[in-house]
């Protein structure tokens, strides 16, 4: 790969001036490694690749052993491929050995993203093994690290009604600005469970959808336990056929309860969107 500002050679000498002064603007990943180990080659390589897909938001210093040993000495390096990152003029973080390029990338993240950003992926990592528990601590360090970011408390309010905690939901809620960004996605949820409590059981209006298709009443009760336990896609294609059958049943519930829906899948959702799309395509 060509040289670029982000990435250099760097030895004994230049590190105070390349590296730790360098770090005090942007985090700077040290690599040790040399042409004699295969794995340290790999190594640089897909640090290489990362350093231009971030485009500046982080510098790789490379340390080729084989040329000087010294700096490899200071920061008591024992194998080969070894990392040092340097943050703020300080040793952030170390790692030895070989190591795989997602794990690259998400130390390069946990670098340069904000602590909204790292929060996100945290949560979808948590949400997507359903790991509540660990979402609340994720989301509890957040906002005792920033108590008066809203887009935590939404998220936390979020996690609560998921939980079934409606109150605790509730009560979160309360302390969101109404102009906070996705406020409407718990408040969506709560609407959602509410009106769930008086609905019954899942299977047993699944069963009267499949005992009479035209039963629209079955197919409302249907998309809101459905939307309650998550499964999202199935909801909305119970209230995309209420909206194909009868814009007048329930004062065009099967619009309205799209839209109810597609909150509570967030922004960014694919199935949002392809769902949204089928909408816009019906009425127009």
């Amino acid at each position: 790969m060509e040289a670029s500002p982000a990435v250099f050679d760097i030895d004994l000498r230049s590190f105070a001036q390349d590296v730790v002064e360098r770090s005090k603007q942007v985090p700077v990943v040290v690599l040790f490694w040399t042409d004699q180990v295969p794995p340290s080659v790999d190594t640089r390589q897909a640090l290489e690749r990362l350093a231009g897909q971030y485009q500046g938001k982080f510098a790789l210093g490379l340390s080729d052993i084989a040329q000087d040993q010294a700096l490899a000495q200071q920061l008591r390096v024992q194998g080969i491929p070894a990392i040092r990152v340097i943050k703020d003029g300080q040793l952030a973080e170390q790692m030895e050995g070989p190591q795989g390029e997602s794990v690259l990338r998400e130390l390069i993240d946990r670098l340069t993203m904000s602590s909204g950003e790292v929060l996100k992926e945290s949560l979808a990592r948590h949400l997507e093994r359903e790991d509540w528990d660990a979402a609340l601590r994720a989301l509890q360090q957040a906002i005792d690290e920033e108590p008066n970011n809203p887009a935590f408390k939404v998220e936390w309010a979020d996690i609560l009604a998921i939980q079934g905690d409606v109150e605790g939901a509730r009560t979160v809620l309360a302390t969101i600005p109404e102009d906070a960004a996705e406020r409407e996605r718990p408040a969506a949820r709560l609407q959602v469970a509410e009106e769930a409590a008086d609905m019954g059981d899942l299977e047993a209006a699944l069963a009267g959808v499949t005992a009479d298709e035209s039963d629209l009443e079955a197919r409302y009760r249907a998309a809101i336990l459905l939307a309650e336990a998550r499964r999202y896609e199935e909801a909305l294609e119970q209230a995309m056929t209420i909206l194909a059958t009868d814009r007048d049943f329930r004062e065009d519930a099967g619009r309205v309860t799209m839209i109810r829906i597609m909150t509570l899948l967030g922004k960014g959702s694919e199935v949002a969107t392809r769902y949204r799309r089928r909408m816009f395509n019906f009425m127009h």
